[in-house]
């Protein structure tokens, strides 16, 4: 077996070792994750604040005719 040969035996051993860690490491920290004992995922999404119908301006209508949407934002504390 030539030098050539050979250097490309051990690139391809090389890369095929640095595939499978790094495989295995993300299999690992994507378990890592995971929540423990069968905990289930549960989104946290904030409830609006009463009465904010009446807090957020709704759509209008601009003077060439284009409609203009207003963005409402609330802090939740």
């Amino acid at each position: 077996m030539t030098g050539r040969h050979r250097l490309w035996r051990w690139a391809v051993v090389v890369w095929a070792a640095v595939v499978v860690v790094g495989g295995g490491l993300t299999l690992w920290l994507q378990d890592s994750a995971e929540p423990y004992g069968g905990e289930e995922k549960t989104s946290r999404t904030p409830s609006l604040p009463e009465g904010w119908e009446t807090l957020c301006p709704s759509p209008t209508v601009d003077s060439d005719g284009r409609r203009v949407i207003h963005a409402c934002a609330f802090i939740s504390g």
